[in-house]
């Protein structure tokens, strides 16, 4: 796994939460409510971001919380029923991913406990996201994507 490290700046977000099990779910959650709320409010073709606010590692699968966020601009309200956030700037060790949705776990924990560590970095407390491109498309025939992995590290 190739890891960069790079600095990026704030983002502001309007995001809609998914309480409960990771997997599947999330995939259904962007399908069935994320992508019809960002079509209905002019939204698609932007940056956006999955932001796990629990680690499923050590949050009972019923807990854990999931932002799906898409960049808006600064003066921009949240089209309702989405709420506003800041995905934080700063300097963040970065992965690419490419591959299917039940691969994703695999590539965060591949991320943890190897890349950072071949790397030379160190993470440190804030979120962790994945970014995906304004032009984000699956392949229809089987259902693999790009995104960007990201982990803070000091």
């Amino acid at each position: 796994m190739k890891v960069r490290a790079i600095e990026i700046a704030p983002a502001r977000v309007a995001f809609l939460r998914h309480t409960g099990p990771f997997g599947p779910a999330l995939g259904e959650f962007w399908r069935g409510v994320v992508a019809p709320w960002m079509r209905d409010n002019g939204l698609l073709g932007r940056v956006t971001y999955g932001v796990a606010m629990d680690d499923p590692g050590n949050t009972p699968p019923e807990k854990c919380r999931y932002d799906a966020c898409v960049e808006i601009g600064h003066d921009d309200p949240a089209p309702p029923p989405a709420a506003l956030a800041t995905i934080p700037g700063g300097r963040y060790a970065v992965a690419d991913y490419y591959g299917d949705p039940a691969g994703i776990g695999e590539a965060w924990h591949a991320f943890y406990s190897e890349g950072l560590p071949s790397a030379g970095l160190a993470s440190r407390p804030g979120p962790c996201f994945e970014r995906y491109a304004a032009d984000f498309r699956a392949d229809p025939e089987t259902g693999e994507f790009a995104c960007e992995l990201f982990i803070p590290v000091d």
